[in-house]
């Protein structure tokens, strides 16, 4: 299904365009970062917390790091300064890209087992799926801040993967 190399290839897209959405979200005022938009996670500061806590329970469950501290249902005020938000989303990337930098086709073969608390039930679930899910799940709710970013005047530059990396 996937390669080492294209884990790589989402990990490095990842941290370019978290680094443009941070600068972007920077550039707006606090109170403007925790309006509630009507993204699912609500606002923009809540949108990047949660993606913050989807990638730290993902990663936990391949063996990296901590699974957060607080279930789901509070993702969106995990870390509530947006400085330390910051700073807790460069790490995750730093530890994404040297997880992704070491990682072996064999580690992207068999199945992954865990208990989801998002829907309560023990999950078995092909691991380059469910690799595939860090990335899609990082895509999906990014877009959402980006189009709140955007309706605000401010922008990222290019999104697309054939523009954003070299």
């Amino acid at each position: 299904m996937i390669t080492p190399d294209y884990v790589r290839t989402m990990a490095a897209y990842n941290a370019e365009m978290n680094r443009r959405v941070y600068a972007a979200a920077a550039r707006l005022g606090d109170a403007e970062r925790r309006v509630n938009r009507g993204a699912f996670w609500g606002s923009v500061h809540g949108t990047l917390s949660h993606l913050l806590w989807g990638d730290r329970i993902w990663l936990a469950r391949f063996g990296v790091g901590e699974p957060p501290p607080v279930p789901i249902t509070d993702s969106d005020t995990m870390i509530d300064d947006f400085d330390a938000l910051w700073a807790a989303r460069q790490a995750m990337d730093a530890a994404i890209l040297d997880w992704a930098a070491g990682l072996p086709s064999a580690a992207l073969e068999g199945d992954l087992a865990w208990w989801s608390g998002a829907t309560g039930r023990d999950m078995v679930r092909p691991r380059a799926l469910c690799v595939v899910q860090i990335f899609n799940h990082q895509t999906h709710h990014r877009g959402q801040v980006h189009a709140l970013l955007t309706a605000q005047g401010e922008a990222t530059g290019a999104t697309d993967l054939p523009f954003v990396l070299d």
